[in-house]
């Protein structure tokens, strides 16, 4: 069977390497791809936004199944536009992508479906925002309500930092339409754990845990960022954990979506907080995430296409999702200056010394192949993946491939997994 894969980051690589895995597929395209994904996938140059573009192409060769990584062309409903023509793809409509796209949908889908998550109050007005922080208990987050590239959460300590957060959001419009409105909530404190979850409208099924590092620099300082690595399994998400979250938070989830006519088919992304008072929501998402892709789908013993089509047809229920009982870690190298300023087309080498290492993986997120070699484009420029048997081992092993790597202005943190040692 033919694929095509949209996107064109470190999480559209994991899911192509996923799909060059199946024995069912003869040919993979990406649009747009990077300078990796062209390892497994002929890249086409049709930017993700592109739907028409994208569906005619589709038509245009054939192709069995459309895959769709990025978050922005399933809340602008690519998989609308698909589905009209007829074409087989794998995500969620846009009435279901919204659990992403809006904040404020999303939270008060928990409040009225009784999902435990935090106390929160929605704003239109930055006036009426800054009265409410006048009263309000910190350090209190604040949130854009729609996409921001993973970047357009705010934790701030004080009423200062508030306000600011307010003028940047809301008057200075750095995320532009996204932070028209403002979700302020309470505080969580506890664990993070980030669990991708199958979904077929009806049945849920979640993935191994995962644990994303956001903020830029070592100890969890800096901004926020896409994200600077992830490890797999989290050792606080405990089975009796993920029976709470099954029967609060993941069923109850697919449930309401249903009873608002909003059927999920695709990839939810639940970030939770592992809080003194149990599991909560933190945040939805309605695709892989990037870069906990990039630990979940290497561990991840079936066929992904079986496990996509199952969902597409209603029959998720049938499938036995399994993962291979060892654990891996991603460590990000990043363009110094990220998610700020940085510079790029530096090129990038030893990138050779992944050929043939069995549980070593290198997936692409900002680059570039031209005839003179990889360069760099972007900020997040390679997630380095290494598995071991267990995380110690793991992490061991991706920050010593990360050494393997080198390009000018080249930076990661150097602590990702170190939660691994307070577990035990």
């Amino acid at each position: 069977m033919k694929v095509l894969i949209v996107g064109s980051g470190g999480r559209e690589h994991a899911i192509a390497w996923s799909v060059a895995q199946s024995k069912r597929v003869d040919k993979i395209y990406c649009a747009p791809g990077n300078g990796g994904i062209s390892q497994y996938a002929e890249c086409v140059s049709i930017g993700a936004m592109e739907f028409e573009k994208l569906a005619d192409f589709a038509k245009e060769k054939e192709i069995d199944l459309t895959i769709i990584g990025m978050d922005d062309p399933l809340v602008g409903g690519i998989v609308d536009v698909f589905e009209e023509k007829g074409l087989r793809v794998f995500g969620p409509r846009k009435n279901a992508a919204i659990i992403e796209g809006s904040k404020s949908f999303s939270k008060d889908l928990m409040k009225k479906y009784h999902i435990p998550t935090c106390h929160y109050e929605v704003f239109h007005s930055p006036e009426e925002a800054l009265l409410y922080l006048e009263s309000a208990s910190f350090p209190i987050v604040l949130k854009a309500d729609g996409l921001a590239l993973g970047k357009g959460v705010l934790i701030c300590n004080t009423l200062e930092e508030a306000e600011s957060g307010i003028a940047t959001l809301m008057f200075d419009k750095q995320f532009g339409a996204a932070g028209e409105t403002v979700v302020i909530e309470d505080f969580m404190t506890g664990r993070e754990v980030s669990v991708l979850c199958y979904c077929d409208g009806t049945h849920i099924k979640p993935m191994t845990s995962a644990q994303d590092h956001k903020r830029a620099k070592d100890g969890d300082m800096g901004l926020n960022t896409g994200g600077m690595g992830t490890f797999s399994p989290s050792p606080f998400y405990t089975a009796e954990i993920q029976k709470i979250c099954e029967e609060q938070i993941y069923q109850p989830t697919m449930d309401a979506m249903k009873a608002e006519g909003r059927d999920f088919v695709g990839i939810l992304f639940v970030g939770l907080m592992l809080t003194e008072d149990g599991p909560k929501v933190l945040e939805y998402n309605a695709r892989f995430g990037d870069p906990e892709a990039q630990v979940v789908l290497p561990r991840m013993k079936n066929d992904i296409i079986d496990v996509m089509e199952a969902c597409i047809d209603g029959k998720l229920s049938e499938v036995d999702l399994q993962f291979e009982e060892n654990a891996a870690v991603c460590v990000v190298l990043a363009s110094d200056g990220y998610p700020e300023k940085y510079e790029k087309n530096k090129k990038i080498s030893g990138l050779e010394k992944f050929e043939n290492k069995d549980g070593y993986y290198v997936f692409h997120a900002g680059t570039k192949k031209t005839e003179d070699g990889i360069f760099t484009n972007g900020g997040r420029v390679l997630g380095v993946t290494a598995k071991g048997a267990d995380l110690k081992e793991a992490r061991r092993n991706a920050y010593q491939a990360a050494e393997w790597v080198s390009f000018e202005n080249k930076y990661m943190r150097h602590d990702i997994g170190k939660a691994i040692d307070d577990a035990e």
